[in-house]
């Protein structure tokens, strides 16, 4: 399909990282996913080796300097193969550098585009999901240092990091303040494969989204250097951060659905009943019209919502509406797609099981489908009363 915005160079990258997902990945995911495995050094090094771990890192520290259309492309296409990586890319990437010290956030940034300085974020507790302003994981200063104590869910990566963005809670909000004044952030550093002393992690057994550990991490007195606590305020740098978060989202549900779509083509053109293709049954047919043409309007609202967002766009608008559209779309596509596979669909030996399994948890991280509604319709309508 045309798009106005597919430069030759982007074009270009696209179909690199096209090759690298079906060569690279694919293979990969196909024997790890069903095991629940880790993604393999090997991969991360060879995703690094691609430039993917800096793709938004400026030049001048060693990244390819583009923005969050390209950021998108690339996503989407090693999203089709396995969800996860195009996850952990968007864990470098420039993630984890916002310190103070310039010297050290010009060295972290280089780290972070050679894949050096992969991370963790701790925002989620289990009384703080959509409602980030709830977070209570609270940091007490002791001279040079936060103490901090409470509890973190849904962290994934954390226990392989370099470190962990985490968020806490240093006072309560005064009479007329808004909820989530006195929230912090700060950059965890640790040793790869390690905690700090203080914090424990328990993996969660989740249903899909494998290639990353998502733990549960429990805070008893964890230290942490005053300067490794970020300037400015934490929930407003988060929400903007979502923008961006929202947009990637709906790149790797694109490519969750894309990948139903494509497979789903192949079953109907190789499967025969009744004498026939599945492939010359209307019904079917039709069937893949619509996800072609709902996959296909996904992608373009994404493409929009990147272009706006590279144009200087700080709204939630265009992300959110990018984000819902393109999640509900993964879980009806791929929901389909199970259907057209029938029996065979339902088995670890065909893929489109992996991505309807994936595509289920899109609507529901980085805000849910109803948080997205919200956004929506407090712009057209105003905040309600």
């Amino acid at each position: 399909m045309t798009n106005l915005h597919l430069t030759p160079e982007r074009l270009e990258l696209q179909a690199r990282a096209r090759e690298f997902a079906a060569k690279e990945v694919l293979p990969v995911a196909d024997e790890l996913d069903p095991r629940g495995a880790d993604i393999p050094d090997t991969l991360i090094e060879r995703l690094a080796a691609e430039g993917y771990f800096g793709i938004r890192v400026p030049a001048e520290y060693g990244g390819l300097g583009l923005g969050v259309f390209e950021y998108a492309l690339v996503t989407e296409e090693l999203a089709r193969a396995w969800m996860s990586v195009p996850s952990l890319m968007a864990r470098a990437n420039g993630f984890g550098c916002q310190v103070e010290d310039p010297v050290r956030r010009a060295e972290l940034l280089r780290r972070s585009a050679r894949g050096q300085w992969i991370g963790a974020f701790a925002a989620s507790e289990p009384g703080a999901g959509s409602d980030l302003a709830g977070v209570a994981c609270r940091a007490v200063r002791d001279g040079d240092h936060w103490v901090l104590d409470g509890e973190k869910r849904w962290t994934g990566n954390a226990v392989r990091a370099d470190f962990i963005v985490l968020v806490a809670r240093e006072r309560d909000p005064e009479p007329g303040e808004h909820r989530a004044t006195g929230l912090i952030a700060m950059v965890v550093e640790k040793e790869p494969g390690t905690l700090p002393e203080g914090m424990t992690a328990t993996p969660i057994d989740k249903v899909g989204y494998h290639g990353i550990t998502t733990y549960h991490l429990r805070l008893d007195g964890v230290r942490v250097p005053l300067a490794a606590s970020t300037e400015g305020d934490a929930f407003a740098e988060v929400v903007q951060g979502l923008n961006v978060a929202r947009v990637h989202t709906a790149a790797r549900a694109v490519g969750l659905a894309r990948g139903a779509l494509e497979d789903s083509r192949a079953y109907l053109l190789e499967r025969r009943q009744f004498d026939r293709p599945l492939a010359g049954f209307q019904a079917l047919r039709f069937a893949l019209a619509d996800m072609a043409a709902e996959v296909e309007a996904a992608r373009a609202l994404t493409h929009q919502a990147a272009h706006a967002l590279d144009s200087g766009d700080t709204t939630a608008t265009l992300p959110s509406m990018c984000k819902l559209i393109a999640t509900e779309t993964a879980v009806r596509v791929t929901n389909r797609a199970m259907q057209l596979h029938g029996g065979n669909g339902y088995t670890t030996e065909r893929r489109v099981e992996r991505y309807w399994r994936d595509a289920r948890l899109t609507t529901i991280f980085e805000g849910t489908s109803e948080i997205q509604r919200t956004l929506i319709a407090d712009e057209l309508l105003g905040r309600r009363r």
